[in-house]
């Protein structure tokens, strides 16, 4: 931990969590998978760039203070429940690449890495949508499970009940953001761990 807490990762956990904040803020829907209220963003690679430089610790530090960042910039639109599970599913990517990386830094243990992370998203994912965000926005904002369910089925005629949208149409949706984030990461990290090492800094 004394490692960790060195005067240069802090300050890279808080360039690096600052970014992840504006990343954040600024999300978008795939309308060809899930429905317009399930919105990516591009927060996790600054996150996987500094876990794979400090390890996975320094990974859940940024997911936290990512999420404390964005609440107090612009609030919460699902009392906390949103921002608890985007945590959570964030570190389900962040966790098992950082690791796995860790273990020998290569080319091909990051790639291993961020494929098995974004597998444990897209798996975590299913299991908060399933039990606890559908639920919530079911009960909390009065939205019927029937209209979540139909607006899944529009997307893909497949999904006819609870299971089949998070199956179907949350499942993807993880995996496609775990792509996207797993290939900018690939293409960048590189010459961003350069840089810091340029600087003083080892990876």
């Amino acid at each position: 931990m004394k490692k960790l807490f060195t005067t240069k990762n802090l300050v890279l956990m808080a360039m690096f969590s600052a970014l992840a904040t504006v990343l954040h803020i600024f999300d978008f829907p795939i309308p060809f998978i899930a429905p317009d209220f399930y919105k990516i963003d591009l927060s996790e690679i600054p996150v996987l760039i500094g876990s794979f430089i400090m390890g996975p610790a320094a990974g859940v530090i940024m997911e936290a203070v990512k999420i404390l960042l964005k609440l107090l910039i612009k609030g919460t639109s699902t009392a906390y429940v949103g921002d608890l599970a985007n945590f959570c599913i964030g570190c389900c990517l962040v966790i098992p690449a950082s690791i796995i990386y860790q273990h020998k830094k290569s080319k091909k243990n990051a790639f291993a890495g961020m494929a098995v992370g974004t597998l444990v998203m897209a798996a975590m994912g299913v299991v908060l949508n399933y039990y606890i965000m559908i639920p919530f926005y079911v009960k909390a904002f009065g939205m019927p499970l029937d209209a979540i369910i139909g607006a899944g089925a529009k997307i893909n005629p497949l999904i006819s009940n609870k299971l089949t949208f998070v199956l179907i149409s949350v499942a993807p949706f993880n995996i496609i953001k775990g792509v996207i984030d797993g290939f900018i990461t690939a293409l960048i990290y590189k010459r961003i761990s350069i840089l810091i090492k340029s600087i003083g800094n080892k990876k």
